[in-house]
């Protein structure tokens, strides 16, 4: 008996075609899971690797060479000051003594040095006390005293510098360092006596020369630049009676020309004078790009030359408070924006400023 069934042969393939189909995907499947087996593995060495490398590079930023800190330590060791510091609150006065130093830092070739000691507040930094001079020594014996007048709301805002030097007869002399003491931080009921270690002096000492505070208005319908001077405080002293006679100067220089100025009113005896003085300059909408305004505070002398306390500038060229104060009266036209701002020393500001002579209009032909 034949038992065979009648099978077509398109079904027969049909039946090969998936079978081989099939076993293809099963193979690619294997595949699949070998290559992804072997990246991770690959991503793990990698990661051992880049966690050995940040290892050694923080160990060796953390860990600078022993040998070369320790010379870079001895460098920079400038020696030791000991001083005393004692304020009288009846008397208003701050009495520095200056003792003794140690250790000193040789500044001269025969491995010695020439130290004195310079003193000051920095509520009046030209009101200055020097010590003798002490030949070849780097562990002078001072024992002078100074004694400042210092009023009992400049204590908070003050600070006592000691700059010691290394004096030279025919040359400039060298600071080996510098002592600085903030008085707020210290409590002056009581004499405070301490040694310190000298630290690396600033190259230029700041002063506090004061602050002033004006309001800024532009409109440029009408071209019109209006400036308000409302009042200063805390100005630097001029006068030897620990005043001063301050009036404010407003200038314009138009592209880096002196081109306007005007002033306030002198105010007698006050180092902290309100003027509210009104200003106005003609100043065209295409001028403003390229003005820059020139505040400066002077104190009025009669037999001498005035002199500048402070100055500042404000414009397209300017930084920091000042250039957000000339932006803002720039974003909200016709309305005036008032701020206070530092004074800073005139010679800096005409350095920034490097102003030419003043503007030649051509004259109109008749």
């Amino acid at each position: 008996m034949d038992f065979s069934l009648p099978v077509p042969r398109w079904a027969i393939y049909t039946i090969f075609a998936v079978g081989a189909f099939l076993i293809l995907l099963l193979i690619i499947c294997c595949c699949c899971c070998c290559c992804k087996r072997k990246k991770n593995k690959n991503k793990e060495k990698e990661k051992i690797k880049l966690g050995t490398i940040k290892n050694n590079l923080t160990t060796s930023l953390v860990q600078p060479d022993i040998e070369g800190l320790q010379k870079s330590q001895e460098n920079d060791y400038r020696g030791r000051l000991q001083y005393s510091v004692e304020y009288n609150y009846q008397r208003e006065e701050m009495t520095v003594q200056v003792k003794q130093a140690a250790s000193l830092k040789a500044m001269d070739s025969g491995g010695t040095s020439d130290p004195y000691v310079i003193v000051f507040l920095t509520n009046d930094s030209r009101k200055k006390h020097e010590t003798k001079v002490y030949r070849k020594t780097l562990n002078p014996t001072f024992n002078e005293s100074f004694t400042f007048k210092l009023l009992k709301s400049e204590v908070e805002d003050t600070s006592a510098v000691m700059q010691v030097y290394d004096f030279n007869r025919f040359s400039k002399h060298d600071v080996i360092g510098e002592v600085r003491l903030q008085l707020r931080d210290i409590n002056l009921q009581h004499v405070i006596e301490e040694w310190k270690e000298l630290s690396a002096a600033s190259n230029t000492e700041y002063e506090r020369l004061g602050e002033i505070c004006f309001s800024l208005k532009y409109i440029p319908v009408t071209s019109k630049l209006i400036v308000v001077i409302l009042e200063a405080r805390k100005l630097k002293k001029m006068d030897n009676d620990g005043l001063s006679d301050p009036y404010v100067k407003v200038q314009l220089a138009l592209n880096k020309k002196k081109w306007k100025r005007k002033k306030t009113a002198v105010k007698k005896n006050t180092l902290n004078p309100y003027f509210n003085e009104e200003f106005t300059f003609d100043v065209t909408l295409e001028q403003i790009q390229n003005v820059d305004l020139i505040i400066s505070v002077w104190d009025h002398d009669k037999v001498n030359k005035n002199e500048q306390i402070g100055k500042l500038f404000l414009g397209c060229r300017s930084s920091g408070n000042a250039l957000r104060h000339w932006s803002d009266m720039l974003a909200h036209p016709r309305r005036p924006i008032a701020q206070w701002h530092n004074l800073q020393a005139a010679e800096e500001i005409d350095k920034t400023l490097a102003l030419k002579s003043h503007i030649k209009f051509p004259r109109p032909n008749r």
